[in-house]
């Protein structure tokens, strides 16, 4: 049997350990002996980013926000669903061990996308970008905690209250799209993004392109307004 190997760890700026383990060829990070995101499990994250992005193939130069670097794989979507020169993604991760651990430790798993001139990478809550922007982006992808109903940090709680989703509708182009990813269905939080005035649709799409394919995760596509031309910048 193989061991599992620690490859690093961090600390949140909450405070929160996090660990990187390899275990035959795959990788997870983990809190506190829980496991937040695997290299095995990424089918929903993708489809996050596939969705949002969509719309806006057509665009010269879309810009985008992604709340969570994660293991790269909303971002990898994102940048392959969006190929024009002109696109911009701006990713917002808490905690600057997860970048790093990017570009040493799981660098292989998406070969040369750090180095795409097109990518920005803060450290940064997600919530401040938010909130320094109006009508800058096409899409927000949120990739956040486990959702609107589960907290990792405590101030993820603030993403998905009525006056964060009223942020991120004042951050929109008219006709962008907030896009939420969760690990569970919430009619409630389907309320509340009405409740902001945003257009909502909510999906379920498998959690992984393998394994326990009965596994569902939710997705959450709020426009804001009507879809307006982004050929222009």
């Amino acid at each position: 049997m193989k061991h599992y190997n620690k490859l690093a760890e961090t600390t949140t700026p909450e405070g929160e350990p996090l660990e990187l383990f390899e275990h035959d060829g795959e990788f997870f990070i983990s809190s506190r002996g829980e496991r937040l995101m695997t290299s095995i499990a990424y089918g929903s994250e993708e489809e996050l980013a596939r969705m949002a992005c969509q719309p806006y193939r057509p665009a010269r130069q879309p810009k985008v926000l992604i709340g969570g670097l994660g293991m790269c794989f909303t971002l990898s979507a994102a940048v392959e669903s969006l190929p024009q020169a002109g696109a911009e993604f701006v990713v917002a991760e808490l905690t600057k061990g997860v970048v790093e651990w990017n570009k040493t430790h799981l660098k292989d798993m998406h070969p040369g996308l750090l180095d795409d001139s097109r990518i920005k990478i803060k450290v940064s809550p997600v919530q401040k970008l938010i909130a320094e922007a109006n009508k800058e982006y096409s899409a927000i992808m949120l990739d956040v905690d486990n959702g609107p109903s589960a907290f990792h940090g405590d101030k993820n709680e603030s993403l998905y209250t009525i006056e964060g989703l009223l942020a991120a509708k004042t951050a929109l182009k008219d006709g962008g799209i907030l896009a939420v990813w969760s690990a569970y269905p919430d009619k409630k939080f389907t309320k509340l993004l009405r409740k902001a005035g945003f257009d909502v649709s909510d999906v379920e799409v498998p959690a992984s392109h393998r394994g326990r394919k009965s596994r569902m995760h939710t997705i959450w596509l709020a426009r804001n307004g009507n879809y307006q031309s982004q050929n222009q910048k």
